[in-house]
């Protein structure tokens, strides 16, 4: 699956990501959607390294679980980062 596919998949997944996890977020509607590309691609890392059917590849529901998978440890992480730097 390539980069840009990702980037794509990344926008959905971050959407669900926030579903699941809802509450404020700083940085608003931009930043939650660069977490959700970047969780997306973080992802896809994470399911071509760690999964043990060989990876990741085209579009299915083992890709977009490790895409939203990817987001939610992004947004997880953002937000422990920024409540202790705000405190």
């Amino acid at each position: 699956m390539g980069i840009l596919s990702w980037i794509l998949f990344g926008l959905v997944a971050g959407a669900i990501a926030k579903f699941i996890m809802p509450g404020k977020d700083p940085g608003g509607i931009i930043l939650t959607i660069v977490i959700g590309v970047v969780g997306g691609l973080l992802g896809g890392w994470l399911g071509s390294t760690f999964a043990g059917s060989g990876g990741v590849t085209g579009f299915n529901l083992m890709s977009f679980v490790w895409a939203v998978i990817g987001s939610l440890i992004l947004l997880v992480l953002y937000r422990l980062i920024f409540n202790r730097a705000r405190v």
